[in-house]
């Protein structure tokens, strides 16, 4: 009988039910995927009513706020694309698993959470785990295998936020919505995030309530913009008749005067006429419209993306500018990954590890971090220069730093090369030219040798005798004034010998290192 396991709350595991479906949704039950559509009767009134209503947990009163953040995706087509680009920033890097410990159990661990997250739909299911950033929290289903007497995850099931709420009390426990009322989560059964966009409530931490303000005025300005662009994309059009019309004249004016805009064509009666009055402050008032909209929209980039300059285009803009913003990109990319992480390592290393090796006192770690070419290169000197000495390191922990796969058995994998080999009809010619280099090579190594054994049999102890023995002489006759005394005595010392035989040696010295550099770089 398999040992009872607990979860990081001290929750015990039920196995069984962990192989059943919890949170699918109902046809006429209380998970309908069925939404009220919030935006379709929005107001500002209405707005700060959801906002505040989702700020008191429990019982479902985040249900419309959730269901607004995703309206406010499908309709506003800048917001979804600046939080697409932050989620699937994330999603695209690559998840990496890192042994516990260089101990064999922490390896096996280790490979067996990685064979989860070598799956192809990984990417799509972290896009549906980081919907966090938007709404502040996120559930995903976890649907089991269990068919190879082996615990692991078929699939991660995106389940609609609306279904869920916090607990009334902390406000930090997520509960499923069941016909019987609001019910804790099934330990080993979810992967919960809470997007940590801001501190206070995980409600009030998504993207989508700092943006709905800004989404509403947006919303209210194009649609002012759009009446705006009825009325006067058009000229005024003026329509005359003569004194003494009958109103069916007027009629058939009036009717020729409204439908000449839209079906560029009318017919009036001889004698009438129709003017285009042309407004020339009408530009001047349309660009108020575009002005706001272009504020609101650099605001949400602001809020999401930390900066503008990748999603506006501008005037003012530099390319040392826009390398801070990048980086101010990159801090909130690594934040969110680093959320991320620790998520997938409660909710999915863990549990693949415990239900399969049973409970570890350290389990393995989920790094989700994006390499920087100088970083790569530096792992790459790095392993060049320790393991000849000795150092061991797995191929898969190297692989996954790379961003690479491990090959498979019929895979052309790429191997030691050889170097360069000379072309076809002329293995001769470079074999002598070769042969040549060589023998140079050697003959200039010998005379410089010789050169330097030459000036290493010099009496050194001769050259360096008049700088010592004055001042071995001076400390002998008067300890105390040596000091004061070294000074003075410092332009009678006889250095030129010394310094010839030091001039000669730099001398040497650059001429081997001409002749190195040569040798490595010949033609």
């Amino acid at each position: 009988m398999a040992a009872t396991l607990y979860d990081h709350a001290g929750r015990p595991i039920d196995r069984g039910a962990l192989r059943r479906e919890h949170a699918g949704p109902s046809t006429v039950g209380v998970r309908s995927i069925l939404s009220d559509h919030p935006t379709s009767r929005l107001t500002p009134q209405r707005l700060a009513r959801i906002l505040r209503q989702a700020e008191v947990p429990g019982h479902g009163a985040a249900a419309e706020y959730v269901e607004l953040a995703e309206e406010m995706e499908e309709k506003d087509l800048h917001y979804l694309g600046v939080l697409s680009t932050r989620k699937r920033q994330v999603a695209q890097i690559g998840v990496a698993v890192e042994p516990a410990s260089d101990g064999a159990e922490d390896v096996r661990d280790a490979d067996l959470v990685r064979q989860f997250f070598d799956r192809e739909s990984i990417d799509d299911e972290l896009v549906d785990i980081l919907d966090a950033l938007g709404k502040g929290y996120s559930v995903t289903e976890i649907d089991w295998e269990t068919s190879e007497r082996q615990w692991m995850p078929r699939r991660l099931i995106h389940r609609l936020p609306q279904w869920f709420d916090f607990d009334p009390d902390t406000g930090q426990q997520l509960r499923l919505r069941t016909e019987g009322g609001w019910e804790p989560l099934a330990p080993y059964k979810y992967v919960t995030h809470i997007a940590r966009v801001k501190s206070g409530l995980p409600v009030r931490g998504g993207l989508a309530r700092a943006a709905a303000w800004s989404w509403l005025f947006r919303s209210c300005t194009l649609r002012d913009w759009m009446r705006f662009v009825e009325a006067y994309g058009h000229p005024l059009r003026l329509g005359k008749f003569p004194p003494g019309a009958d109103p069916d004249d007027k009629a058939v004016l009036y009717r020729a005067v409204r439908n000449v805009a839209a079906d560029a064509a009318a017919i009036i009666p001889e004698g009438m006429d129709i003017d285009f009055k042309a407004d020339t402050t009408v530009r001047g008032r349309a660009e108020i419209f575009e002005r706001l909209i272009a504020y609101l929209d650099s605001r949400v980039s602001i809020a999401v993306l930390g900066q503008t300059l990748t999603t506006e285009q501008g005037d003012r803009g530099s390319q040392a500018l826009g390398n801070v913003h990048n980086l101010v990109r990159a801090d909130i990319e690594r934040s969110d990954a680093r959320q991320l992480a620790a998520a997938l390592r409660r909710d999915l290393a863990v549990p693949i590890v415990a239900l399969n090796h049973g409970p570890r006192a350290a389990y393995p770690r989920i790094v989700i971090q994006r390499e920087s070419a100088a970083d790569l290169g530096l792992l790459a000197e790095t392993l060049h220069k320790l393991i000849p000495m000795g150092l061991q390191v797995r191929a898969d922990e190297v692989r996954d730093r790379l961003g690479l796969t491990r090959p498979g058995d019929d895979d052309n994998v790429l191997e030691p090369g050889r170097g360069p080999q000379p072309p076809a009809g002329a293995g001769s010619l470079a074999a002598a030219r070769a042969g040549s280099l060589a023998a140079a090579r050697a003959a200039e190594a010998d005379s410089l040798t010789r050169a330097v054994d030459a000036i290493d049999a010099g009496d050194w102890q001769t050259l360096a005798a008049p700088i010592i023995e004055p001042v071995l002489r001076r400390a002998a006759e008067d300890p105390d004034a040596l000091l004061a005394d070294l000074a003075a005595a410092y332009p009678a010392l006889d250095t030129d010998a010394l310094a010839d035989r030091l001039a000669r040696i730099l001398f040497v010295a650059d001429l081997w290192g001409r002749a190195s550099e040569e040798g490595e770089n010949p033609g």
